[in-house]
């Protein structure tokens, strides 16, 4: 547990110049046309991005083509005169940019779970039977952990939970896979992705790395640093949408060995033949099970529009994240009443994620109080306020605020 930044200015003096700042900062950021795009309630700042995302403003009315001709008008049709067919791995080489993954390696489909689930059973199976454990982050989210021990049962093996920071050292001759969290959805924390992957990679086992927290937020680098196996959800900083498909990535050494424990028609090698046996069809459409949902999975893709601006890139992204939670916790710190807090998210830029997750004693009334006065975070239970920062929408002057009105409800201010 990281402490608060100290400022050398007053409480007192520091309102004013704090704020000053901010608008300084918002003044000059390149990214700040981007939060235009987005559809934001006046007089609330949205620190929840990394649970949901805000609307990207155009989905609507793309949404309303989607409904209305190309289901309406065109009906089944649209399957391949609108491309829905091909909409998996379309929308897939879209995402694959932001999570450093080359074409043809990324499918969007199914939930996050299912997703864990696919490739846990087909990372066990690119290895020797004998490799009996399967390695499960300690402070995995609860899901990956329960897809993981049912993984465990249904395939024999042991599961082996470490925290990541020991994970290491715990690997062997018997590591099978290793699923890890990119980013702690509690803490912020952002492991270690290149130096786990090898370490797996060295101990002979298949990496599987969850990006729900990451993917979209900073860069990750899946082909440059081996991942084997990824997978990660498009409604948090990519904005898809509640619920919007998760997707997987299978590097390409490992696509034409990758067996899917749920072989689904749409993942057919011809998939209209109908026959009775399976034949795994090539790339990344291996990852593919049934019918895709294609209203969700359209309003992910063109919410994924808003990375097509100029001044927009994931290296821009991390820079303003950095800088975002760098001045709220300084605001914080300048703010808060001494003691009321403390940060769980590392004060190391190598070290953290696009949020900020700060203890707090009687953390749900407070959460409550912030949302009543337009601060919108979210809560862990017992006492983890979890605030998220996505650069596209969020600015200094939100973090500012933020901090500020949270130091007023601590301090019994009313509202």
């Amino acid at each position: 547990m990281s402490d608060l930044p100290t400022v050398v200015a007053t409480r007192g003096a520091a309102a004013p110049d704090l704020a000053e700042r901010a608008a300084h900062l918002d003044a000059v950021d390149e990214l700040a046309p981007a939060r235009a795009l987005f559809t934001l309630n006046d007089g609330v700042v949205y620190l929840d991005g990394n649970s949901l995302g805000a609307l990207p403003s155009h989905v609507p009315d793309r949404m309303r083509d989607v409904i209305t001709r190309q289901w309406g008008e065109l009906g089944i049709r649209s399957w391949s005169e609108s491309g829905w067919w091909t909409a998996p791995e379309r929308v897939g080489d879209r995402i694959a940019p932001l999570v450093g993954a080359r074409p043809g390696t990324v499918v969007v489909a199914d939930s996050t779970s299912v997703n864990v689930f696919k490739a846990l059973v087909a990372g066990a199976r690119l290895v020797p039977e004998d490799r009996d454990e399967i390695v499960v982050d300690g402070t995995t989210f609860p899901t990956d952990g329960y897809i993981a021990q049912s993984v465990a049962r249904l395939t024999g093996k042991r599961l082996v939970a470490v925290e990541p920071a020991g994970l290491a050292a715990r690997l062997g001759p018997r590591t099978a896979v290793a699923l890890v969290n990119h980013v702690d959805f509690r803490t912020g924390r952002l492991h270690d992705l290149p130096g786990i992957t090898a370490a797996v990679h060295a101990a002979g086992g298949i990496a599987v790395w969850d990006l729900c927290h990451s993917a979209g937020a900073l860069p990750v680098g899946l082909d440059t640093h081996g991942v084997d196996l990824a997978v990660g959800c498009t409604y948090k900083f990519l904005n898809g949408g509640p619920g919007s498909p998760a997707f997987l990535y299978v590097a390409p050494r490992h696509q034409a060995a990758f067996d899917s424990p749920l072989p689904g028609w749409n993942s057919h090698a011809d998939p209209f033949a109908m026959a009775p046996g399976y034949a795994a069809a090539d790339g990344a459409p291996r990852g593919r099970v049934g019918t895709p949902d294609i209203l969700s999975l359209l309003a992910a893709d063109a919410a994924l529009d808003v990375w097509d601006h100029e001044a927009v890139s994931i290296g821009a992204v991390r820079a303003k994240s950095l800088a975002l939670t760098d001045f709220f916790l300084e605001c914080v710190a300048a703010y808060a009443p001494p003691g009321r807090l403390a940060s769980l998210t590392p004060a190391a830029h190598a070290e953290r994620g696009s949020q900020v997750a700060l203890r707090c004693e009687g953390a749900p009334e407070v959460m409550e109080t912030l949302i009543a006065r337009g601060v919108v975070g979210d809560l862990r239970r017992p006492d983890v306020l979890r605030f998220g920062f996505t650069p596209l929408y969020v600015g200094f002057a939100d973090a500012e605020r933020a901090a500020r009105v949270l130091a007023e409800v601590l301090a019994g201010k009313a509202a």
